[in-house]
């Protein structure tokens, strides 16, 4: 009866202590919740295990590391040590993204033939046209590559007009900032817009990291910057970027940023480039050359965190900026022709079948991409033209162009070996790309 007694009085005393022990641990749970709220704007050092870097923080005007060139090189390489980009993840301010508003998704159609209103421009009558892109120029005898318009299943594109494009750009410059194809895409608008400027009127300044076009009845430039990874990197040389190792700076964009941030209407791509290997990041804080080693992927996240840390400062109101989802390859023609052995060499006519998606557009990329943007809702307008392109298996050079020097006839017959199945020939696919820019600005 007494041990009963001793029992019944410490019941009471063991389900205070059980009390006490959950308020602590919930007001412990809160404050840990806040202190993660808050960590956008502080960068936690350690979540996790995590080491979170604030991006953007040194420019090589104020003291900071030293400029990548092609001539750049780490002094030692290790593991990647998991460091994260901490980036400010602003709610948005100014509505939702533009393109959300349409009544219908203008990226979801099918191509149709259309002789009569396509091409919108002579590969011959544009001066500014690239041997890279100019396939009928170097012995591509079939044109219909260039006859196919986009049509959207439930509305039409706005019609391209020169001229209204132009008034769009008035007093401003249009920017396009990335690799080769969205220079391809620079250099389509280009070809779009030139024929309406009287030719002593206009101007193209010579090949360089910024590359202007400029009307002057209108005092607009198209320009085009080389950032293939949109961070600063050794391969920013626009003409001398083959190199054996890629070394980026994953925690800064401002040495690019300080040429774009001055445009009006900014179109960003970036994608391919670190489908080639693993990365080499330089972490603007090392001071001894030593760098880390990650995959191409987890690198391409780091870079977009960099990038993402500048566009989330943009007002809208003031500024458009727009990011280009990737562009795809074409490089096995068994993904769409079972049982071939070729590529994209003699095709002649898109996919007739909806849907298709090959393996030259990385899933995994697309979802990282798309999860970044997502966040990015009021401030970046998003052209999501990687599944209508994806069609269009018959609109790359393949050996029909010049990088150079032109191919030599043995090479000629060996489109296995040099094809190139990643650019578009011009006038084609990414002249729909601008018209989407135009239905949208």
């Amino acid at each position: 009866m007494q041990r009963w007694n001793r029992k019944k009085t410490q019941f009471p005393v063991l389900v205070f202590l059980l009390f006490l022990f959950i308020v602590f641990s919930n007001l412990h749970s809160e404050n840990s919740i806040l202190q993660i709220q808050d960590g956008h704007d502080r960068a936690p050092r350690h979540q996790d295990s995590i080491t979170y870097v604030k991006p953007n923080l040194f420019s090589h005007q104020n003291q900071g590391p030293e400029v990548l060139d092609r001539f750049s090189t780490c002094n030692s390489t290790k593991e990647y040590s998991g460091r994260k980009i901490a980036w400010t993840d602003r709610k948005p301010r100014y509505g939702h993204r533009r393109e959300t508003l349409e009544r219908c998704d203008v990226f979801s159609g099918k191509w149709v033939f259309d002789n009569s209103s396509y091409p919108l421009y002579k590969e011959s009558d544009c001066p500014y046209m690239s041997d890279q892109l100019a396939c009928h120029k170097h012995g591509r005898s079939d044109l219909g590559y260039q006859y196919w318009r986009w049509q959207p299943h439930n509305c039409n594109l706005k019609r391209w007009n020169a001229t209204e494009m132009w008034e769009k750009l008035r007093d401003k410059r249009l920017m396009f900032v990335g690799d080769s194809l969205n220079r391809g895409q620079w250099i389509s608008m280009v070809c779009l817009l030139q024929s309406v400027i009287p030719a002593d009127k206009r101007s193209m300044s010579p090949n360089a990291a910024l590359t202007i076009f400029k009307a002057e009845e209108y005092n607009a430039t198209v320009e085009f910057l080389w950032a293939p990874l949109l961070v600063e990197s050794n391969s920013d040389d626009p003409v001398n970027h083959r190199l054996d190792d890629r070394i980026i700076r994953p925690d800064s964009v401002l040495k690019h940023a300080s040429e774009w941030e001055n445009a009006d209407i900014l179109i960003f791509n970036s994608y391919l480039w670190w489908r080639q290997g693993p990365v080499k990041l330089l972490w603007s804080t090392e001071a001894n050359g030593a760098c880390e080693e990650l995959d191409g992927l987890g690198a391409m996240e780091l870079a977009m965190g960099a990038w993402a840390d500048w566009a989330s400062k943009v007002n809208p109101l003031k500024k458009r900026v727009f990011f280009v989802t990737m562009s795809p390859t074409h490089l096995w023609s068994r993904e769409w022709k079972p049982e071939s052995e070729g590529n994209c060499y003699s095709e002649t006519s898109p996919m007739d079948f909806e849907g298709y998606w090959g393996s030259g557009s990385d899933l995994p990329t697309m979802h990282m991409v798309e999860k970044v943007l997502s966040k990015l809702s009021s401030e970046v307008s998003v052209l999501n033209i990687t599944q209508l392109s994806e069609y269009r298996k018959d609109g790359h050079p393949s050996v029909y162009r010049k990088f150079w020097e032109a191919l030599k006839p043995e090479q000629l017959l060996n489109p296995a070996s040099y094809s190139d199945c990643i650019h578009w020939c011009l006038p084609g696919v990414p002249d729909v790309w601008n018209e989407f820019l135009f239905h949208f600005l």
